[in-house]
C-alpha cells in the first residue's frame, strides 16, 4: 500500500515523496487455516442406521407404510374423515370415484415419499379426461385444496403441458415425459419441503419439491408460488403439518390403482402414526 507524504515550506511544496509501505495485519484479524486433517473432522452426531429395502422401491426400515396391500387403516375420507371407501383387492388400492378423495390420518411436514400407480389398460377418453388423479403432497383443506402433483395418462395423450403427468398442476411443466403406457406400473419418488409461515400468516419460506417419475428426474427443486388452483393464480394460506391426499377425479374414464405407498418424515413436524 502506498502513502503520499508532502512537506510545505513558506506556503509552497518543497518535496513530494512516495513511500511504498507493506502492512502486515495481526493474526487476530486473519483466521488461521486448520493445521491438521483432524481439525476439520466431525464425529457427532452419528447418523441413525437405516436398512434399505431389498428391492428398489421397497420401504426402508424407518418408513411409515401408508398402504401395505391389505387395508386402508392409514387413510380416511377427506370430506368427513370417515373410513376411506376405496377398493382394496389383490394387494392393490383402486379409486372409487363416488367415495371422493382420501387422505392420511397422519399429518406431515417435510418428507420423502414413494408411490406406485397404474392407469388401466384399455383406458378411454382424451386430455384431462383420461386416467386422471393427483397426489396432493400436503392437503391443508377439503376437496382439492393443497399442492398437487398430477397423475394422468400421458403416454400418448395430449393436454396442456402444465397439467400432464408429473407436472405440479398448472405451475411447473415436467422436465421430460417419462410416462409408461396404460396397464404398466409407474412410480413417483418425491422429496417435499413443507412451507413455513410466520405468526402473522406471512410466508417465511415457500414449499419446494423434487420428483422422479419412473426413476427419471422431472421436477428439480421447484419452488411453489402457492397451492395449486384449477382456476386462478396460486396463493398461500398459513397452515401447519398436513395430510397427504389422493384424488378421486370426476372424469368418466376407468379408475386408477395404487400400491406400495410409504413416507419418511424429514422433520419433527409429523404427527404420530
Amino acid at each position: 500500500m502506498g502513502y503520499l507524504i508532502t512537506s510545505r515550506s513558506q506556503g509552497s511544496i518543497s518535496a513530494t515523496v512516495l513511500i511504498a509501505t507493506t502492512l502486515t495485519f495481526a493474526a487476530a484479524s486473519v483466521t488461521a487455516q486448520p493445521a491438521r486433517p483432524a481439525d476439520t473432522e466431525v464425529h457427532t452426531p452419528v447418523p441413525a442406521r437405516v436398512t434399505p429395502g431389498v428391492r428398489g422401491g421397497d420401504p426402508p426400515s424407518d418408513a411409515v407404510v401408508l398402504f401395505n396391500g391389505h387395508d386402508l387403516s392409514q387413510w380416511v375420507a377427506t370430506r368427513d374423515k370417515s373410513a376411506a371407501g376405496w377398493t382394496v383387492a389383490d394387494g392393490v388400492l383402486t379409486v372409487k370415484k363416488s367415495a371422493g378423495n382420501i387422505e392420511t390420518k397422519q399429518t406431515f411436514g417435510s418428507y420423502q415419499l414413494h408411490l406406485e400407480w397404474k392407469v388401466p389398460a384399455g383406458i378411454s377418453g382424451t386430455g384431462q379426461g383420461r386416467g386422471n388423479s393427483g397426489l396432493f403432497m400436503a392437503s391443508p383443506g377439503a376437496g382439492d385444496a393443497g399442492y398437487e402433483l398430477q397423475i394422468l395418462d400421458s403416454f400418448e395423450n395430449q393436454t396442456y403441458v402444465n397439467g400432464q403427468a408429473a407436472s405440479i398442476y398448472k405451475q411447473s411443466i415436467p422436465l421430460v415425459n417419462a410416462s409408461r403406457k396404460p396397464g404398466e406400473w409407474q412410480s413417483y419418488d418425491v422429496i417435499w419441503t413443507a412451507p413455513v409461515f410466520n405468526a402473522d400468516g406471512s410466508v417465511r419460506s415457500s414449499a419446494g419439491v423434487t420428483v422422479l417419475h419412473n426413476g427419471v428426474l422431472v421436477q428439480n427443486n421447484f419452488v411453489l408460488p402457492g397451492e395449486t388452483r384449477y382456476i386462478g393464480k396460486p396463493t398461500y394460506r398459513a397452515h401447519g403439518p398436513s395430510p397427504i391426499k389422493l384424488q378421486a377425479h370426476g372424469d368418466p374414464s376407468a379408475p386408477l390403482s395404487f400400491r406400495n405407498i410409504w413416507v419418511r418424515p424429514l422433520d419433527a413436524a409429523s404427527s404420530a402414526p
